[in-house]
Parts: C-alpha cells; structure tokens; sequence
C-alpha cells in the first residue's frame, strides 16, 4: 500500500538522528503551513546536495570544491594537525577558535561491538600526510569516549614510528562529551591544556 504524502514525509524524516515521529509529524505539517516556494527550496537544496558538497580530497572535510576552505587557507599553520572523528566535531574546534593548523577527518570511531575494526579506519592517508607534509604535531581531538579514546590509542600507535609529537585533548571536555555540543571557552581550554602521548598512552 502506498504511503501518503504527509506520511511519506514523516517516514523520511524519522530517519533524521534525533527526530521522532512526533518531531517529524510537526516539522511535516509545519511546512505545510509555509508558502510552497519553501519546500520546494528545501526539496531542490536536499536532491542537490550530494552533486554539490565533495569530501575534500585531503582532510576527509566537506566543502564544494576538490580542497576544502581550511585545506585551501595559506595562513594556516600546516606543522600542526588535529584528528578528528567527524567534521561536526571540525566545526566546532573552528567555532572555539582554539586551533590554527589543518585537520583530519576520520569519519568514524573504533566500535568492535558495532563491527567497525581498524580495517574500516584507513590510517594510510594521515600517515602519508605526516610523512609528506612537514607536520611537527599531531592532536588527537576524537570524544572522550570509550570509543574515542580506543581510536586515539590507536592512532597514536599508528604514529609512533614517525618523528612527529602525538598530543591529546585535555579533560576540559567532558568525559563521554560530543564536541559539537561543547561551548567555546571548554574547547578552548581543552586545546590549551593538552598533553604529549607517552609510550602508548597520554602521560600522567
């Protein structure tokens, strides 16, 4: 049986993280209420956007050309490099304004208990980056997860046999926090209070 095209509607945006169905039922019907140039707005920006955004072909970051913004600034500081799990998590740190250097962009976390192995974690890029690019730091940015803390070990390890300094977040952010939901003065201090990686391990 076909859906209607309200129903339709919410079934799709149920999809959405964080959006119920009662979430989407009012999203579905508020638009209805909007002129019809919006939703068609919406519709033309959302069967676009995969032809119009790109992965940058160097950091992972989103942007609409090969390189990303960031990737293309000449200013920034190119010695230093932060990893991170998401490019959420990129806006962020660029929001705090806490970080000058470049980025990396993981685009996932170790999570064995939801099948996601080193294997679906190429590291070859960053390291390829290290290697060729003169970066003297690497920050490791990933949550202060279970998750997060596994892939910064195990990025660290990656980087170990390279001559570059692996430092970690500080504890500004809070244990199991989501950088994109921190505020700026916590990020801040969090980049300012962060620490060398030590045989292994972040020291103590």
């Amino acid at each position: 049986m076909a859906l209607g095209p309200i129903e339709e509607l919410v079934t799709l945006l149920t999809r959405l993280p964080g959006v119920g169905r009662r979430t989407a039922t009012r999203y579905a019907f508020h638009l209805l209420s909007e002129p019809p140039e919006v939703a068609a707005a919406l519709g033309r920006a959302l069967g676009t956007l995969h032809e119009r955004v790109r992965r940058c072909e160097r950091c992972g970051n989103w942007g609409e050309q090969a390189q990303c913004e960031v990737c293309r600034d000449p200013g920034r500081d190119g010695s230093q490099l932060c990893v991170v799990a998401r490019v959420q998590d990129l806006l962020a740190i660029e929001s705090a304004g806490a970080f000058r250097g470049r980025y990396h962009v993981l685009h996932g976390l170790l999570a064995p208990l939801e099948g996601v192995g080193p294997e679906q974690l190429p590291l070859e890029p960053l390291l390829r980056r290290v290697r060729d690019e003169g970066v003297r730091e690497v920050v490791l940015a990933t949550p202060l997860s279970v998750e997060g803390e596994a892939t910064a070990h195990y990025v660290a390890e990656a980087l170990a046999p390279l001559e570059v300094t692996v430092s970690r977040i500080a504890s500004g952010v809070p244990l199991g926090g989501e950088l994109e939901l921190t505020d700026r003065l916590t990020l801040g201090r969090a980049f300012a209070g962060r620490r060398r990686f030590h045989e292994g391990g972040p020291e103590r």
